[in-house]
């Protein structure tokens, strides 16, 4: 697990500027880093400003933010306005940074810009855009890397315990940038009346104990065994192996999930599963997973592929996927117990066991 560095605790309201440089005169290191994150900071608000807009894009002569293009990014996936928009934004805000090379979802390959920088910068500019048309939470995640002496490529296939920083804005009723210089994870809130964001908590931790967990149970029947007795046994509830009732959510934006996490614990999970597209997960390792599990790890939780922690996971493609479970410790240490020990596996729905509905 990532070491928590101690730090000193800034004040509540303190603007995100006067937050970075802080950082930076107390870790000259993190200077470059903290000027990427004021880049995409400054970039964000204009994303946050453009979606709470909504539909009356359409109505003054723009597309429509959920609109399909037509097109699909270097993985596959469906484009939507809002998509290509974000990244438009975040790299024009990152080429006025002193950022070295720049991988984003949207874009086929690393781009470079200035690579003389020190630092690098890895974005998923509009994480959950399915939800953009039903107005739920969606966000922007970012990973800045320490330039590799050898490039692009270098630069980004690498352990995620090498990130300098990392975070994600949450676009809900409110806006928040929650982030990691490696020293814990802090909370800032964008005031709307003078467009900054400014401090509101310092030191997130993850609550060790909690009886929810998030999946899309919708592909139970595609799950790997591990997995669907874990899910199964917290099921059962207080009478099952687990001992108690949990609720379940899922939101299908992983921001929106991360938020709530970071709020009321829990684990989230998206892992492997037996469809094609799915077997090596479905999350992007490099600017979706291992911010994330930064983030998670920073605050005192943890983040694993099942078996792996993601921090000490090296990609070998720029879009490559991975299973994603994160949260409580406690629960990443369970879920990683199921699949490392057999005993606990069980490849029966609990509608047929023992207590189930249809036993004999």
């Amino acid at each position: 697990m990532v070491a928590v560095a101690q730090h000193s605790t800034p004040s509540p309201g303190t603007p995100l500027p006067a937050y970075l440089e802080e950082a930076a005169a107390a870790k000259p290191h993190l200077r470059t880093a903290a000027q990427a994150v004021a880049a995409l900071a400054g970039a964000t608000v204009e994303i946050s400003r453009l979606i709470a807009h909504g539909p009356l894009t359409s109505m003054t002569g723009g597309a429509a933010l959920g609109a399909a293009t037509g097109a699909a990014n270097a993985d596959g996936d469906e484009q939507k306005a809002l998509d290509l928009q974000a990244n438009e934004m975040v790299l024009a805000a990152l080429r006025d940074a002193p950022v070295a090379y720049f991988a984003s979802e949207e874009e086929n390959a690393i781009l470079t810009l200035a690579p003389e920088a020190s630092v690098s910068v890895a974005v998923d500019p509009l994480d959950g855009s399915s939800n953009i048309d039903v107005n739920v939470s969606i966000g922007t995640i970012f990973s800045i890397f320490p330039t590799h002496p050898d490039g692009a490529t270098a630069s980004f296939f690498r352990r995620g315990e090498d990130q300098l920083a990392a975070g994600y804005v949450v676009y809900g009723p409110h806006t928040d940038l929650v982030l990691t210089l490696g020293a814990g994870v802090d909370l800032f809130v964008l005031d709307p009346e003078s467009q900054e964001f400014l401090l509101a908590h310092s030191g997130l931790r993850i609550p060790t104990t909690a009886k929810e967990f998030a999946i899309n149970a919708s592909n139970h029947r595609h799950w790997f065994a591990p997995i669907r007795t874990f899910i199964d046994d917290c099921l059962e509830g207080a009478e099952g192996p687990r001992g108690k009732n949990f609720n379940m959510r899922w939101v299908a934006s992983l921001v929106a999930e991360t938020h709530r996490i970071f709020a009321r614990g829990g684990v989230f999970l998206y892992p492997a599963d037996r469809r094609p597209g799915y077997e090596k997960g479905r999350l992007r390792l490099i600017y979706e997973a291992a911010p994330i599990a930064l983030l998670a790890e920073q605050a005192g939780g943890g983040a694993t592929d099942g078996i792996e922690r993601i921090l000490t996971k090296v990609p070998v493609e720029l879009h490559q996927r991975t299973p994603l479970i994160f949260g409580s410790a406690e629960k990443v240490g369970m879920i990683a117990s199921y699949h490392i020990d057999p005993s606990l596996v069980r490849d029966r729905s609990p509608l047929f066991r023992e207590r189930g509905l249809f036993s004999s």
